[in-house]
């Protein structure tokens, strides 16, 4: 099991998510995203739009998965 937070994931808190894979991480991050999104959270929103410029652009958008999951590979398993 490994852990990252949600600022880690592109977000805006230090909510703890916990999978066994990237897919399970992502999975568990999109849903806060949308629990904050239905809050109207306004940092969680900046974050949100931030995200809107990478998604705007497909190879920044792989990048930033490549990112997002080498950082997933190197955290030890707790």
């Amino acid at each position: 099991m490994k852990t990252m937070t949600c600022r880690q994931l592109g977000g805006a808190c230090d909510q703890a998510f916990h999978a066994e894979t990237f897919d399970e991480m992502a999975a568990q991050s999109q849903s806060h995203a949308r629990a904050m999104y239905a809050a109207q959270d306004a940092d969680h929103l900046a974050a949100m739009e931030a995200m809107t410029v990478v998604m705007a652009n497909p190879s920044a958008m792989i990048a930033w998965m490549d990112d997002k999951k080498q950082l997933f590979d190197s955290l030890p398993h707790a």
